[in-house]
């Protein structure tokens, strides 16, 4: 990678909070309190998504400073266990993170449409709209690295302004009249503890994407440095904001309001700084979520190059632009995995619990292979890596915060767990196949 390509600390950092901060926060605190079933279920679930978010990125800091190479989510996987693993693993988390870009970018439109009411807006109006800021910041990324990751920054500060205004909004006048309830809204039966690990989902999801980070490796400037850097950063500031963003969601719109709405920003602007207001803010909003968007497109191609050089796909995905360096090859199939996946998409909950659940297998996995790390690299000790403090508290934390979640979602939706599995064999099962017909 050559040195005017390489990413600073400020980028990093912004690629960190672009990760997580995607349309979450605007949509699944709603769908968070819907399985909530008192105010102390739900702000338990964000502190704690804080905490686990926190450890995970503590965890991953270490590792990606002891394995600091492109594609490191992957060959992480490939080093520490085996290549047949790491092929599974990477090709569902792929997956997941097409579906998971596809449903956002949807979300994002949904809050677009909402400035033309008098259109009668179809789910593949909604789609052909995700679909030309997919292709957009497809042609953004093409252009390398430095002009997405400047992308990335001006449409950071845009989604992480739209945030202020979210929290601004409790120092103003609003209005005090109740949101309607939504009639016959199902109530959660379930215990203080099942209501937890429900509500978690919807948390995990907006707190998630950070562990992406290590697949840029040897792309960021003084990586042993700036990568647990960026990575505490960026965590540090997504959990202030989304603690404040919550409060304001439920100072403003009521904790049993909240439960029935789906575009809850715009709810909570349209309350303090009318409809003209909710729809200036829908529109900075759109453009917001486009960072999720950039920066997703900035960091799956990196996977898929790891897998290429690994030898579980095909040389071609390897190849990069003389030019600026761009995968083209992996950029593109992955650009078209996301339009493919949109268009079958619908809602952000459809694709939720099975994003997430695919998502436990690989957030357990590659945390787990700190233990392996600090073994096989010992030698790097005291040469100035980073090396966490509260070693093996933190990470084992991480892990058993997202065995509880995958336990939750199976338990609410097995079909989806089911489903999860047969996939994961299936890629295992598909890795052997490609290696018999290599030897053949």
């Amino acid at each position: 990678m050559k040195g005017n390509q390489k990413l600073n600390i400020f980028s990093f950092t912004m690629i960190v909070v672009g990760l997580v901060i995607g349309m979450g926060i605007f949509r699944s605190a709603a769908t968070s309190a819907k399985t909530a079933i008192d105010p102390s279920v739900y702000f338990t679930a964000w502190i704690l998504g804080g905490f686990v978010a926190l450890c995970g990125a503590l965890t991953y800091a270490e590792i990606g400073s002891r394995y600091p190479v492109t594609g490191g989510y992957y060959k992480i996987f490939s080093y520490a266990y085996h290549p047949s693993i790491a092929f599974a693993i990477n090709c569902i988390i792929l997956i997941s993170n097409a579906a998971s870009l596809s449903g956002v970018a949807l979300i994002g439109a949904g809050y677009i449409t909402k400035l033309f009411p008098e259109v009668q807006w179809g789910d593949i109006d909604k789609a052909l709209i995700s679909c030309i800021a997919i292709v957009i910041f497809y042609g953004i990324n093409l252009q390398g690295l430095k002009m997405s990751s400047r992308a990335q920054n001006i449409l950071m500060l845009i989604k992480i302004g739209m945030i202020l205004v979210l929290i601004a909004a409790l120092f103003f006048p609003y209005s005090t009249n109740p949101t309607p309830i939504i009639a016959n809204m199902p109530v959660p039966a379930m215990g203080w503890l099942q209501s937890l690990g429900v509500s978690l989902i919807a948390v995990s999801f907006t707190y998630g994407g950070y562990q992406q980070t290590i697949n840029f490796g040897n792309e960021v400037s003084n990586p042993a440095k700036n990568i647990p850097r960026g990575i505490f950063f960026g965590i540090a500031i997504i959990i202030s904001l989304y603690l404040l963003v919550n409060f304001s969601y439920y100072q403003i719109i009521g904790f049993e309001q909240m439960k029935g709405e789906r575009e809850i920003a715009y709810t909570l602007i349209q309350k303090v700084f009318g409809d003209r207001g909710a729809a200036i803010f829908s529109f900075l909003l759109f453009l917001g979520v486009l960072a999720y968007v950039n920066a997703i497109l900035m960091s799956n191609p990196r996977v898929m190059y790891a897998m290429s050089e690994e030898g579980s796909l095909p040389k071609i995905f390897s190849k990069q632009s003389e030019k600026n360096n761009v995968l083209v090859v992996s950029l593109t199939v992955f650009a078209a995995i996301c339009i493919v996946i949109l268009f079958f998409a619908q809602t952000f909950e459809k694709i939720l619990n099975f994003t997430i659940f695919l998502d436990c297998f690989g957030m357990v996995a590659s945390s787990a292979t700190i233990f392996i790390l600090r073994k096989r690299t010992q030698y790097l000790d005291g040469t100035g890596i980073y090396k966490m403090k509260w070693y093996p508290f933190l990470p084992i934390v991480f892990m058993l915060a997202y065995l509880f979640v995958g336990i939750s979602i199976a338990i609410q939706t097995p079909e989806t767990a089911l489903v999860g599995v047969l996939v994961l064999g299936a890629f295992v099962g598909l890795y052997f196949v490609l290696g018999v017909r290599k030897k053949t």
